[in-house]
């Protein structure tokens, strides 16, 4: 009776039974044993390849590069900026490194303030690596099952920011805003799911520690979905947040250790409390102790003075200033400010609290009219305005033409 050369299986135990030369066969099963195998060799090649392809266009500056560009971009933070430059140096030198020892990743959380600069360093930061980058609203996102947008949803549009190619999509940067928003409630008993707080930090953790996610995304050109299985393990997450009261946690934490004195003084009087945040606090604000352990970088920003709000204006390579500069280039007007008018700009965007965003609102209100009518201007031989405190202050008509040619 005739039998595989390979397992020894008669002809009645398999299904198929194929001859070769020298009166050799070989059984269905081995086949198929051997198609796995073989395919199972070739994608560890592929990902190997693709792996070395990544480590070859992935161009990791050191830490000072990456400071000294964000200094391009950022004003202030200076502390914030070294720390987070040796987290991002460290996380890519890991992927593309073959050390045998592995490391743990180094997940990001920003504390501060709007408008401190907090989107703008991660933007800035996966801009200058060349990687794909996506920002979300953490109160968009609620437990999986539940209506809005679950934790996996975050890498499908990671993967579609990276035109659909998994292995870079595998090395990009995810961007949560207002993570102290899902801190979990003390103040209250829930005894049902809770799809706001700890069960969105509890999704995340699976993700920010490293797992495999299946996604699907519709295809261009026809209707089909197309499948992919995206690894997480390299991703970076940066987590941001204003955590308003955080400094009271901690005041309080240290009050309570002053013996003999009155805690509710010394706990409003403490100062720098940002050198004395620790994990505890964090904990004590509403964020489980596994989501804090996925972020071992912590790292503070601090409220931009009118120095530096000025500076925001002014400095950066892409300035609010600067840009509506090149605006009115564009109609061959020259646009100018006097130090009255940016120090008006700066008073005014601080009494709404809104910090380095609260100036775009401002310059948005005082050069509304002056766009209005700026290719009017330009046609009656303007080539350039300039905007005073009056302007800042009153609004922007009536014009006062001096000189010929400006506009004060």
């Amino acid at each position: 009776m005739l039998h595989c050369s390979f397992c020894g299986k008669t002809q009645k135990e398999v299904s198929k039974l194929l001859s070769g030369m020298d009166n050799t066969h070989i059984c269905d099963r081995c086949v198929d044993l051997s198609a796995s195998l073989l395919n199972k060799e070739n994608t560890e090649k592929s990902k190997q390849a693709q792996k070395t392809r990544i480590r070859e266009t992935l161009k990791v500056p050191g830490p000072r590069q990456i400071h000294d560009h964000l200094n391009e971009h950022i004003i202030g933070q200076t502390r914030a900026k070294k720390t987070i430059s040796v987290g991002i140096y460290n996380h890519y030198k890991r992927i593309i490194s073959d050390n045998q020892i592995p490391i743990d990743k180094s997940n990001i959380l920003l504390i501060g303030p709007t408008g401190v600069g907090k989107t703008l360093i991660a933007r800035t930061i996966a801009h200058m690596l060349d990687v794909p980058f996506i920002v979300t609203d953490a109160t968009t996102l609620t437990e999986h099952g539940y209506a809005g947008d679950d934790t996996e949803t975050l890498i499908q549009k990671l993967v579609q920011d990276a035109n659909n190619d998994v292995q870079k999509a595998e090395i990009g940067i995810i961007y949560i805003d207002e993570i102290d928003k899902k801190a979990k409630r003390n103040d209250y008993v829930n005894l049902s799911r809770d799809v706001s707080g700890e069960g969105v930090q509890q999704s995340l953790l699976k993700l920010m520690e490293g797992t495999k996610v299946e996604v699907s995304i519709r295809a261009e050109t026809g209707k089909a979905e197309i499948h992919y299985k995206v690894d997480t393990s390299n991703i970076l997450f940066i987590v941001s947040g204003a955590f308003v009261g955080l400094d009271d946690v901690v005041r309080e934490r240290i009050g309570k250790g002053k013996i003999g004195f009155n805690n509710s003084k010394i706990s409003s009087n403490v100062p720098d409390w940002e050198k004395s945040l620790e994990t505890q606090d964090l904990i004590k604000y509403g964020l489980i102790p596994e989501f804090i352990g996925r972020l071992p970088n912590v790292t503070l920003l601090h409220e931009l003075n009118s120095q530096e709000l000025i500076q925001v204006l002014t400095e950066p390579k892409y300035s609010l200033i600067k840009q509506y500069q090149a605006l009115f280039e564009l109609d061959h007007v020259k646009l100018e400010f006097n130090d009255d008018a940016l120090d008006a700009i700066v008073n005014k965007a601080k009494k709404q609290g809104l910090g380095a965003r609260g100036l775009r609102k401002v310059l948005d209100e005082i050069l509304i009219d002056i766009q209005y009518e700026l290719p009017d201007l330009a046609k009656q031989g303007v080539t350039k305005i300039v905007i005073t405190k009056d302007c800042v202050l009153k609004g922007s008509p009536p014009w006062k033409i001096s000189g010929g040619d400006t506009v004060h």
